[in-house]
């Protein structure tokens, strides 16, 4: 049986976040090829993992355990994600 495909959504906190990262990259840094392809690694992981986001280790938190988060590393970041229903919530993307 093939694994379903979840739907991906993304909040507007992990947008900003992102956004963040690829204006340092590209602005700050002055590499416009090196944000480019952070930003189409991250959507490939994302996507990836969207065949089967439950599958991996659940991430730990102290603050309420009622709600599971996973992690995706990404080169030297990690974007964190919840999964409810059929829909993978991104959340948020930090250096690690």
């Amino acid at each position: 049986m093939a694994n379903k495909k979840y739907e991906i959504r993304y909040l507007p906190t992990f947008i900003s976040q992102f956004n963040n990262i690829l204006y340092y990259i590209t602005y700050e840094i002055k590499n416009k090829i090196a944000a480019d392809n952070f930003y189409n690694e991250i959507v490939k992981q994302i996507e990836i993992r969207s065949n089967s986001p439950e599958s991996y280790e659940v991430f730990r938190t102290l603050k309420d355990e009622k709600i599971k988060y996973y992690k995706i590393n990404v080169k030297n970041y990690t974007i964190f994600y919840v999964v409810k229903d059929n829909v993978m919530e991104i959340r948020r993307i930090y250096y690690s």
